[in-house]
């Protein structure tokens, strides 16, 4: 069984969002398509408390983009974004839903940050996702979504640590910072998983 898992395309991230990612909306067709080839599609949600620490805004004197110890972790300083309930944290109008069997939902802990789809950033506390996939017997997992150097990194680096085959299908993907996808990128490589397009996804599944 090989699964597509959807990260984070909400409208925070997207141009005109709170934390926007150049041309995150240009995806949204590639996603929607690449759907159709997969036995089971799942999505991750950015699903932050107003008072979550990793908001610039909840720290006095701090400003968007800085970095701060957090816990004993580096932490980015963000904008306030995906705040929940809010129109900002909702998925996209465009991205099809149909073939989604489950949503799971991140950053939902005020004092620690959540980039991957499986676990916080300190891996104190498990999404679930990992159990939820072995359940349905998944040895493939392909990631696309929003933002490639961030949640799409960190979601592909556990899924391989939990012993999934990963692939990060990179045109179904935009980066913040282009040369941290780069890294990111190297990293994902050097550990045993794979960037692969759209256009070969066929050779791979």
């Amino acid at each position: 069984m090989h699964a597509l898992i959807v990260v984070d395309i909400q409208n925070d991230f997207v141009p005109g969002g709170a934390l926007a990612v150049a041309g995150g909306d240009e995806i949204i067709p590639v996603v929607n398509k690449l759907q159709d080839s997969f036995d089971l599609v799942v999505a991750t949600q950015d699903w932050h408390p107003v008072d979550h620490k990793s908001f610039a805004s909840n720290h006095k004197g701090k400003k968007p983009f800085e970095t701060i110890i957090l816990h004993g972790l580096d932490q980015v300083l963000w904008p306030d974004h995906c705040i929940q309930g809010s129109v900002g944290a909702e998925l996209h109008k465009d991205l099809k839903l149909n073939k989604v069997e489950a949503i799971f939902r991140k950053g939902m802990d005020a004092d620690i940050d959540s980039y991957s789809g499986f676990y916080d950033n300190g891996y104190k506390k498990s999404t679930g996702l990992a159990g939820y996939l072995r359940e349905r017997k998944v040895k493939k997992l392909y990631v696309c979504g929003l933002a490639a150097d961030y949640c799409v990194f960190y979601t592909t680096k556990d899924a391989l640590k939990e012993n999934f085959d990963a692939y990060v299908i990179e045109d179904a993907t935009r980066a913040i910072d282009v040369n941290g996808f780069d890294l990111a990128k190297a990293e994902i490589l050097s550990i045993g998983g794979q960037i692969i397009n759209t256009e070969n996804l066929h050779r791979h599944l």
